[in-house]
């Protein structure tokens, strides 16, 4: 006890008796140097300044040698004796001053920069694999700003509240985010990696911030940013072994600091729309090593989302031959839609030790680990560890946000009857067209009501005539078990047959993430039963909107129903493992419908009406039925990690591809089952990223029928199309069948879609389609069941039109008959891609009971 009091008094000692020494860097004309590096000579100790050029850092009294560096700009080292005070040292750097090497001149000479990067390629792998294992603390402070917001974006406007919530001022300016984070990142070659946040803020909010640092290494041949999110291509390195292919290079001249002769390369793009860097990148003389770099990328490096990035890095020696990246600075720019934004995410190395002794079983899957008191760290703890000083404004942001989220976090009841007022009423348009989202507030609990609008869920069909077919879902937030319980409604009217169909369900989810502590971790429970009406195909992506628009205007009734009285239970489990169990049982009394009404906007087209069942694989309408059904799955995504979050552990995925083992069994009579039958498949669907050759996805399936004595066409195995010149869902439809054309209860089957996204390969050297960012898609969907029946299809296209559009040309092939020619329209692109996820996540819960 002693001993521990002793050490206490130790560090409270060092920590009264350290000083601070502040101040700013500028250049010779008085401009502020932001995020220039702040080095005490001989120790690891070191900082950065701050956006206005401003730095601070806390020593115990001594004697230090003070350097400040700036790319660009000679260094400075200022020796200053530390005493009981705190002292003030400016720093005034002038533009570096370059020494060009005496070279003998020839018409057609290389550029001097030419060898020192041939040498630099050479070392590069050497210094990739350097250090076999590393363990450093990292400081990161993130900082978005918004310059402009304007009113709507994409014609939705932003709610005024909204904008005082993100403290903006009148001209939609203003700080939108602002965070810090003390992290611990351990390394191993040639892949472990973990990173632990030991402390986290985030400006008005007690929860976590950006706290995952950008790791970027211009030792690696494709540099990776914001793991492939601004382009899943990479970016090519200015010292990657095949850089000469892309950049042109040029000799500015050379320095000499810390006994370092320092040569300065302008690296310069070969051709625009490259995944290329532009800049300024510094080799030493004789070890050809990364000594500073600032480099950019733009639009024209086909950056993504970002309209520039740049990146900045310092790099000091740790041991010996081994030197480190010190400071690292992004600044990021975006302009898009009306929307102004900057960024800057300023990462500080220290303490780096590259001898670690990790223990047993340090890398396991859980790469991103939150300490248990990660945001619970005081004011005071962030004012004494911070090696970067805020700017007043960030000063004011934190101040501002924090009082006004201590407020709402002390008024409980005020804060319900806020929620309530900026809720509002309802209103009829919110009934009829844009739908119910609602929480109810109360004192005690909450639940939250949806309702589709009515009007959105009018559809036509020549069964039912016109249909209504609302539905409605009622949550509550079950708080000791962190689980939802959730009742279901849904209700459906043919005013043409006079049909109503309703019914019911019930569904408790656990939490979704992992908790230890919870009883029910990551399962699902769910009942159902009632009147409903189905499509033989219960999981395809036809909805009443596009059948009611193909049926009225062209004759093309698509859709197939049946009515059937139903019920159903399930259970499913998620286990940390990566490992997914899916079990279910299903009774169905089918009731078949015949066609009510051949009404269409031009009787040119009523000659195109079918009956009302896939006229592909029956020849008439089915006869009414029981069936008893068992449905089983297991999917399996290996080498599955993770993030370990104080009170939960959450699934980030993994790079090997998901199997999905699928089961189901036709039991006959029982409860008057006419059914019996065994089907299975197994599927494997992944993607593999190519980096400069692109992405490559894949959805492979095998599957069949074990037996297949008693079956109907909703028993069959049917396949995922089009519809009409829309796509289907890309790698998993094909997008040149036609429904049910090839649906079938064989014993075998196997099914391929492959595609090939060149993100800009081949296409950057069309001069409009490189500007455009237009990028070439290719592959093939395949089908074989047996010699004399298989199906082939190839396609080409164009993606990221407009952002939005993808255009493919394709031919279909099938053995006996001629080629097939069309086209398909989808989305596919950076915005293309979300609305494709969100089109088919509303498709999933049309479709599906849950």
């Amino acid at each position: 006890m002693q001993k521990i009091l002793l050490l206490l008094l130790f560090f409270g000692m060092f920590r009264v008796s350290a000083q601070k020494i502040e101040g700013t860097v500028k250049d010779t004309e008085g401009h502020t140097l932001p995020f220039a590096s702040i080095l005490i000579e001989g120790t690891p100790i070191g900082t950065t300044t701050n956006d206005r050029g401003s730095f601070s850092i806390s020593l115990p009294p001594g004697n230090y040698t003070i350097q400040c560096r700036y790319i660009g700009y000679a260094s400075q080292e200022k020796k200053i004796m530390l005493g009981p005070s705190d002292q003030t040292i400016n720093f005034i750097l002038p533009l570096q001053q370059l020494t060009l090497k005496e070279v003998i001149v020839k018409p057609d000479a290389e550029d001097p920069a030419y060898d020192i990067i041939r040498k630099a390629i050479k070392k590069r792998s050497y210094y990739d694999n350097q250090v076999k294992a590393m363990e450093a603390k990292i400081y990161l402070k993130g900082l978005i700003k918004l310059r402009n917001l304007p009113d709507r974006i994409l014609g939705k406007k932003i709610p005024e509240d909204d904008r005082n919530e993100m403290g903006l001022d009148s001209s939609g300016q203003g700080i939108v985010y602002l965070s810090e984070s003390v992290e611990k990142v351990s390394v191993q070659q040639p892949d472990k990696f973990k990173l632990e946040v030991l402390s986290s803020r985030l400006s008005g909010s007690n929860s976590f911030g950006f706290d995952f640092p950008v790791f970027i290494s211009f030792y690696k041949n494709n540099v990776d940013v914001f793991d492939g999110g601004l382009n899943s291509r990479g970016f090519v390195s200015p010292i990657a072994d095949n850089a000469l292919n892309f950049y042109n290079y040029k000799f500015l001249g050379s320095f000499f600091e810390d006994g370092n002769e320092v040569n300065v390369i302008k690296v310069i793009p070969k051709r625009n729309y490259e995944p290329v860097f532009s800049g300024i990148i510094n080799i030493t003389e004789n070890d050809w090593r990364i000594y500073s770099c600032d480099l950019t990328l733009t639009k024209k490096a086909q950056l993504e989302i970002l309209d520039t990035l740049q990146v900045s890095q310092m790099y000091v020696p740790v041991e010996n031959d081994v030197w480190r990246i010190k400071n690292q600075s992004l600044h990021v720019s975006i302009d898009k839609l009306g929307l102004k934004a900057v960024g800057n995410f300023v990462s500080v190395y220290s303490d780096y030790n590259i001898h670690p002794d990790f223990p047993k079983d340090f890398f396991n899957r859980v790469v991103i680990k939150y300490d248990t008191a990660v945001s619970k760290k005081p004011h005071s703890y962030w004012d004494s560890i911070r090696p970067v000083p805020l700017e007043p404004e960030e000063i004011k942001d934190y101040k501002t946000k924090d009082s006004a989220f201590a407020i709402r976090q002390d008024s409980v009841v005020t804060n319900i009857d806020s929620l309530r007022k900026k809720q509002g009423p309802v209103k009829v348009l919110d009934v009829f067209w844009t739908g119910v989202n609602r929480t109810h507030y109360g004192d005690k609990s909450r639940y939250q009501i949806q309702f589709d609008p009515l009007l959105q869920t009018l559809q036509y069909n020549t069964v039912e005539g016109v249909a209504i077919n609302p539905s409605l879902v009622v949550s509550k937030r079950l708080k000791p078990s962190n689980s939802e319980i959730s009742f279901i409604a849904d209700a459906r009217y043919g005013f043409t047959n006079g049909h109503f169909n309703p019914w019911g369900g019930l569904v408790f989810n656990s939490n979704e993430n992992f908790d230890p502590d919870k009883k029910y971790n990551h399962q699902s429970f769910f009942i159902a039963g009632g009147k409903r009406v189905s499509q033989f195909f219960k999981q395809i992506d036809l909805t009443g909107l596009a059948n009611s628009v193909s049926t009225l205007l062209y004759g093309e009734n698509y859709m197939k129903i049946y009515e059937n009285y139903f019920a159903k239970a399930g259970y499913s489990k998620r286990w940390e493992s990566g490992i997914h169990f899916l079990i279910e049982g299903e009774y169905e009394d089918r009731l078949p419908l015949n066609n009510n009404t051949d009404y269409i906007f031009s009787e040119k087209y009523q000659n195109r009406l079918t009956p009302n069942y896939p006229v592909e694989i029956m020849s008439s309408q089915f006869q009414r039925h029981q069936a008893v059904l068992m449905h089983a799955s297991v999917t399996i995504k290996p080498g599955q990690r993770y993030i370990q979050f104080p009170k939960y552990k959450m699934a980030i995925g993994s790079d090997y591809p998901t199997f999905t083992f699928d089961y189901t069994k036709g039991f006959k009579n029982i409860l008057g089952s006419d059914v019996d039958y065994d089907k299975w498949s197994l599927n494997v669907l992944g993607d593999l990223n190519l980096k400069l050759a692109g992405v490559l996805k894949y959805n492979a399936t095998l599957g069949g029928f074990l037996n297949a004595n008693s079956t109907y066409a909703m028993d069959y195995k049917h396949f995922y199309t089009s519809f009409s010149h829309i796509s289907g869902q890309f790698v998993k439809a094909f997008q040149n069948v036609t429904y049910y054309q090839f649906s079938n209860s064989s014993s075998f089957f196997s099914e391929l879609h492959l595609e090939h996204h060149a993100n800009g390969l081949l296409t950057n050297k069309i001069p409009l389609l490189k500007k455009w960012k237009w990028n070439l898609v290719e592959g093939t969907n395949a089908l074989y069941m047996d010699p004399k029946t298989n199906y082939g299809e190839f396609f080409v296209g164009l993606e990221n039109i407009f952002k939005i559009f993808r255009i493919d040309a394709v031919v279909g092939l099938q053995n006996g008959y001629k080629p097939i020619y069309t086209y398909r329209v989808g989305f596919a692109g950076i915005l293309g891609d979300a609305m494709n996820l969100q089109r088919f996540r509303r498709i999933e819960k049309i479709v599906n009971v849950w």
